[in-house]
């Protein structure tokens, strides 16, 4: 039993410990960019996208599939620096304890 109450006490200290870092990942603003800094993304430690800015020298209306993928590559480059900060942040929490395949915290 002594090792159940144990396990129990680590468990809620690893759900503690999880909570902070959801609470600290969303605080965060994670950047990308695409074609050399022409398009910037920020995407929040959820990865919702709080804002973009454009280079106006992209505004071409012959370039927009240009602009289009940019965008669509700084939107990549923030999502994996986000999935690195995560994994970070996660390491930290669980003490370097490998997870199985597949299970991805805290989302």
């Amino acid at each position: 039993m002594k090792n159940l109450a144990s396990l129990m006490k680590q468990a809620t200290q690893m759900q503690s410990k999880m909570e902070a870092m959801q609470s600290t990942l969303e605080a965060m603003n994670i950047e990308g960019s695409a074609g050399a800094g022409m398009v910037q993304v920020v995407l929040s430690g959820k990865g919702d996208m709080r804002s973009i800015k454009i280079d106006p020298k992209l505004a071409d209306p012959e370039e927009m599939e240009m602009l289009q993928d940019l965008i669509v590559a700084a939107c990549a480059d923030a999502r994996k620096k986000l999935d690195e900060k995560a994994a970070e942040e996660m390491q930290k929490v669980t003490g370097g304890l490998n997870l199985p395949p597949g299970m991805k915290l805290p989302f």
